[in-house]
Parts: C-alpha cells; sequence; structure tokens
C-alpha cells in the first residue's frame, strides 16, 4: 500500500494531485467546461449540500456548474491542501476554499461569496489522477443582489 511507495512516489503523488485542484480552479474561472469535466473519473460522486439541481455524478455536475456559471464572473481559490496518499492509484485531501460567483446583472442568482472546504478522493485512471468524489462544505456563505461595477 502507502508504505510501499517511495518517498519520491509519494511527493509526486502530492504534487500531481495539487496540479489537478489547480487546474480544477483555473479551467472553472476560465469556463473551459470540456476540460474541466476531464479533471474528474468516470465515476464521479458529487455532494454539495446546498446544491439545487442536485448533481450526482461526472455528467451531471459539469452541466449543472456550467448552466449557473457560464455568464458569471467567478473567482474559486483553493489553500492549506491536506492530502493523503492511500496507495499508488487512491488518495484523499481537504481544501480550503473561497469562491465569489457574480451573476450577470439581470440575473436571477444573487453574488455569492463562500468559505468552507472540499473535501474530495482521487483515483489515478490511465496514469492520470483525477477527482473521484468531491464534496463541499460550507463554513461562512454570503449572499446580495447587490453588483460590484466593473
Amino acid at each position: 500500500m502507502a508504505e510501499q511507495m517511495t518517498m519520491l512516489e509519494r511527493l509526486t503523488a502530492i504534487e500531481d494531485i495539487k496540479q489537478l485542484k489547480a487546474r480544477y480552479f483555473r479551467l472553472l474561472d476560465q469556463h473551459e467546461w470540456d476540460d474541466f469535466a476531464a479533471l474528474f473519473s468516470s465515476t464521479l460522486v458529487v455532494e454539495i449540500a446546498e446544491s439545487t439541481s442536485g448533481p450526482k455524478d461526472r455528467d451531471t455536475f459539469v452541466q449543472s456548474v456550467r448552466s449557473h456559471l457560464d455568464n458569471a464572473v467567478t473567482v474559486h481559490q483553493g489553500h492549506t491542501p491536506e492530502i493523503t496518499i492511500i496507495d499508488a492509484d487512491h488518495a484523499s485531501g481537504i481544501w480550503a476554499m473561497f469562491d465569489l460567483v457574480e451573476p450577470p446583472a439581470d440575473s436571477e442568482f444573487p453574488l455569492l461569496t463562500g468559505y468552507g472546504h472540499y473535501l474530495e478522493d482521487y483515483v489515478r485512471e490511465d496514469g492520470e489522477w483525477r477527482i473521484s468524489r468531491l464534496e463541499l462544505t460550507r463554513i461562512k456563505r454570503s449572499t446580495s443582489f447587490a453588483r460590484a461595477r466593473h
């Protein structure tokens, strides 16, 4: 298991997972949906309590995110990762997060600012790390219909 991996293999896996999550935040904010979808395993499980659309798998998750954020200005950041390597093909992680979602002025959705954590599992498929479980928990969530001026 994990103890059979060399220190270099473990550190490389941790760095690869950090790069995966960095791409998650960048592709999400750049609205590059096809590349965003490729970050997830085909067996993705999604747990987001605040979601109104209740996405449970990769396809419905990506479609839900796209429909909610495609016309919005978004800022997503992840910090202080705690990554545990389980074995050569499985890992888990916790990321402190911040997000800001600013819908267009005519939107029915409010401006959202949030703080919390991503709780995730990762699997290596075809030599690449992918997110296999994503759970978003919130510590603080603020909404407003006031819009910032650009």
